[in-house]
């Protein structure tokens, strides 16, 4: 019988998992078990005004919770604020994975407004593509919590955000719907969003409009249709089993979307924003894998052990002497190869730099055909793959879409929300440059 990926993720769905959400002051916990079958809720909390109290006193009730659900154990999968964590999705097709770290670093500081050095990210490929998610927060804020966490007595193997455990979740036990969607939940006193599109892979952010107007903004965004139909946050993460009737999956969504991912670490994003030696074991069974493969080791040294030498000290010798007289051999051609290497990188360069002056002329006068009077520029910025211009127009969410249909440009968003100019719209955009090495 022949298994597609979501069929073997679901068989790979056992575990345990407790999540936590901070909204406002107010903290929602879900504990769930999660087999292939389905996933059932062991219990969930809610802990109101939570900044008032102590930590001793908020952490009293919450470990209290988690003894009664049996999770005591576990170390919780806490979602950061989304208001307090920047969320970037970056086109960074052909990189190489051990690439990708200094390509984010490099341009890390345009990606966020926090002060120079109080910014920390974390990042992670998704799905397929070039696509990649950057979650970044402000290193005193993580600092805050994970104090917080650690006073109350409460083990965190995790910071995230929604977005990321709401992808994670959505694909656990069944696959989220094709073509595209948008989902809202409530935020406080605003709206979030989360959406993916075949032109948008994911797509997260707060809003403070109503959900008519966050629904336009958000489709524009996904490339979706104006008239799509936004659903509950709720309707992607598969239903709980053993939930007790007062039990409100809207309101909890995020908490248990994020016990999902925390019970399933490997069939998760791994995208994690609490620095390694701080984190706390997520499960009982994580020493497993490691007794195992000790145990494996001995019985192979065992076995290596027992077995008599097959190629005698004379052959061994012989070896060595052949060895010996082909290194200079092998150091020299290592050294031209090098050489030749060398050549190569500098003539790329020199080709990469008369290609780039005439891109940059040709980028200028594509974005002047693309801004039409009355829109205007008051800036405009060319760096590297990609541009980034800011101005005014009467209407300025249909120029996302504009710059994707030019052949110079692709992946354009909204790097700011759009503000009203008098009759007009402030707006700044970066869009990707086609053609341009990343």
């Amino acid at each position: 019988m022949n298994l597609d990926l979501p069929e073997l993720r679901r068989l790979l769905a056992i575990g345990t998992g407790v999540g936590i959400e901070i909204e406002d002051d107010v903290l929602r916990v879900a504990a769930v078990r999660v087999r292939p079958a389905g996933a059932r809720l062991l219990g969930a909390a809610t802990i109101n005004g939570f900044r008032e109290r102590t930590t001793s006193g908020w952490g009293a009730v919450c470990t209290d919770f988690l003894k009664q659900t049996g999770a005591s154990h576990l170390a919780a999968t806490v979602l950061l604020p989304r208001r307090e964590v920047v969320v970037r999705l970056l086109a960074l097709p052909g990189v190489k994975d051990q690439d990708i770290a200094s390509a984010i670093d490099f341009q890390i500081d345009s990606l966020h407004p926090f002060p120079e050095e109080q910014a920390t990210y974390a990042w992670t490929r998704l799905g397929g593509g070039g696509a990649v998610l950057v979650a970044i927060t402000r290193k005193d804020t993580l600092e805050r919590y994970f104090t917080m966490f650690s006073e109350a007595g409460v083990k965190v193997a995790a910071f995230t955000f929604s977005a990321a455990v709401l992808y994670s979740a959505s694909r656990l036990l069944a696959r989220p719907p094709a073509g595209g969607f948008l989902a809202f939940a409530a935020a406080g006193e605003g709206l979030e969003a989360y959406g993916e599109s075949e032109a948008r892979p994911m797509f997260s952010a707060a809003f403070d409009v109503p959900r008519d107007r966050a629904t336009e903004l958000a489709s524009a965004e996904l490339r979706l249709d104006s008239d799509v139909e936004a659903v509950d946050i709720a309707a992607l993460l598969p239903s709980p089993s053993g939930a007790p009737p007062e039990f409100d999956l809207s309101r909890n969504a995020l908490a248990y979307a994020a016990a999902l991912a925390g019970a399933c670490p490997r069939l998760a994003l791994p995208l994690n924003l609490l620095p390694v030696e701080n984190r706390s074991s997520n499960s009982r069974v994580i020493y497993v894998p490691t007794v195992a493969l000790l145990a494996a080791a001995l019985v192979s040294v065992a076995t290596l052990a027992s077995i008599a030498p097959v190629k005698d000290r004379e052959y061994l010798r012989g070896l060595e002497t052949e060895t010996a007289r082909l290194q200079p051999l092998a150091r020299k051609a290592g050294e031209t190869d090098h050489a030749i290497e060398a050549t190569r990188a500098k003539s790329r360069q020199l080709d990469d730099f008369r290609r780039r002056s005439k891109g940059a002329l040709d980028a200028l006068a594509e974005v002047n055909k693309l801004i039409e009077p009355p829109a205007y520029l008051t800036s405009l910025d060319l760096v590297g793959d990609s541009i980034t211009v800011a101005g005014s127009a009467e209407r300025a969410e249909p120029l996302l879409k504009v710059f994707d249909s030019s052949a110079l440009f692709q992946g354009s968003e909204f790097t700011i929300p759009l503000s009203p100019n008098g009759n007009m719209q402030m707006f700044r955009i970066r869009a990707a440059r086609k053609g341009v090495p990343q």
